[in-house]
């Protein structure tokens, strides 16, 4: 993950964390107001997650990622795309003009091409490889 992808999901967490405070606080004084009627009540505070756990939920739950705007995508890169990252012109091919699937995978793999594409979209869009 680069540094201007780490920025946008810290911007998404600290959005997310102001917005669960406020609601702490909303409902503290709603519950404050109802016990100062007599009232007894059980109450749950609202969690806050950790960013890590923040960046997972927004991974894996598309309504909980749409109610926070920030969208996560990973994608794991087919050898034929690692190989077109690579440049395919450095790849040696047989007179048909194939490659070797296991000699692109060994090229691909001692350049360290990357595996996986990661998108991350909050207020705007994001690519990196990985």
């Amino acid at each position: 993950m680069n540094k201007e992808q780490k920025d946008l999901l810290d911007e998404a967490y600290k959005n997310y964390e102001k917005e669960i405070i406020r609601q702490r606080q909303i409902q503290k004084e709603e519950v404050d107001r109802l016990r100062s009627q007599g009232k007894l009540l059980k109450v749950a505070l609202i969690k806050l997650l950790s960013q890590e756990e923040f960046i997972n939920k927004c991974k894996t739950d598309t309504e909980f990622s749409e109610r926070w705007g920030l969208q996560i995508k990973e994608q794991e890169l087919s050898l034929l795309e690692r190989v077109q990252i690579y440049g395919v012109d450095k790849i040696q091919t047989n007179d048909a003009g194939y490659y070797e699937h296991s000699y692109a995978q060994f090229k691909v793999d001692e350049a360290k091409i990357p595996t996986k594409l990661i998108t991350i979209t909050y207020n705007k869009t994001i690519e990196s490889y990985e």
